[in-house]
C-alpha cells in the first residue's frame, strides 16, 4: 500500500471537502437572507410573501447566484491565462523571471492518456484548464443574465411598467452595472495577493515564500 493510501480519505481531500462545505453553508446563508430581504421588499411594494420554492425559482435568487460565480470564474479563469506569460518581480503569485530558474517537477505514475494520444488531443488537455474555466463563465454569464431579466420584469410587473425582452435587458445599464461591479472586485482580489505576497508571509501557506526569502524573490 503506497504512502498515501496510507493517509485518511479527509487527510488526502480536507482542503476540498471543508472549502466545500463553507461554499454550502454560505449559500444555505445567501438563500436564507435573499428570502428574507425579498419577501421585506415585497411587503414594502404590497405584495404577499412568496415561499422559499417560489424565491428559488425568482430573478432574486438566480441573478445574485450566477452573478456572483461570473465574477469568480471570470477571475480565475483569467488568472490562469496571464501567469501563463507574465511575471510580477517579488511576488509568490509569479513563475521565476528566469526561465532557468524553473523546474517541472512531475512525480511517478501513469501519464494522462491525452498527453501520450497527442495531436488535437493533447492541444486541448494542454489547454484544459482555461477552456474550462471559459465554459463555466459563460453558462454563469448566461444564468445571470437570465436571472436578472427576471427580476428585472417582477420588478417591473409589480409596479406595472411594461415588460422588457432579454435583449432589452441586456442592453440597458443595469445589467452591465451588476457585471462590472463584480468584475472590478475580483480583479482587485487577484492584484491584492499578487503585490501583497511580495512583502507579506503566511508560514507553511504555499501561497507564501518561505519567511527567509527576501522580497525579491519571485515565487515560492
Amino acid at each position: 500500500m503506497g504512502k498515501q493510501a496510507q493517509m485518511g480519505f479527509f487527510r488526502r481531500n480536507g482542503l476540498s471537502l471543508v472549502l466545500l462545505l463553507l461554499f454550502l453553508a454560505f449559500l444555505a446563508g445567501q438563500v436564507l437572507t435573499g428570502f428574507r430581504a425579498s419577501n421585506e421588499e415585497r411587503a414594502e411594494q404590497g405584495l404577499a410573501a412568496e415561499t422559499m420554492t417560489a424565491y428559488l425559482g425568482s430573478g432574486h435568487f438566480i441573478s445574485a447566484t450566477f452573478e456572483n460565480w461570473e465574477s469568480e470564474f471570470l477571475q480565475m479563469g483569467m488568472y490562469v491565462l496571464l501567469t501563463v506569460g507574465l511575471r510580477q518581480r517579488g511576488s509568490a503569485e509569479s513563475r521565476p523571471l528566469d526561465p532557468a530558474d524553473e523546474d517541472d517537477d512531475v512525480e511517478a505514475g501513469p501519464t494522462p492518456w491525452p498527453v501520450k494520444a497527442g495531436g488535437i488531443w493533447r492541444c486541448l488537455y494542454a489547454n484544459s484548464l482555461a477552456l474550462a474555466y471559459l465554459m463555466l463563465f459563460l453558462l454563469a454569464f448566461a444564468g445571470h443574465a437570465y436571472g436578472s431579466w427576471l427580476h428585472e420584469n417582477e420588478q417591473r410587473g409589480s409596479e406595472g411598467e411594461q415588460l422588457l425582452s432579454l435583449a432589452q435587458h441586456l442592453g440597458g445599464a443595469q445589467f452591465w452595472f451588476e457585471s462590472m461591479q463584480n468584475w472590478q472586485s475580483e480583479f482587485l482580489a487577484v492584484l491584492s495577493i499578487v503585490v501583497l505576497s511580495i512583502f507579506l508571509r503566511q508560514d507553511k501557506s504555499p501561497e507564501s515564500k518561505p519567511l527567509a526569502a527576501p522580497h525579491s524573490q519571485t515565487g515560492t
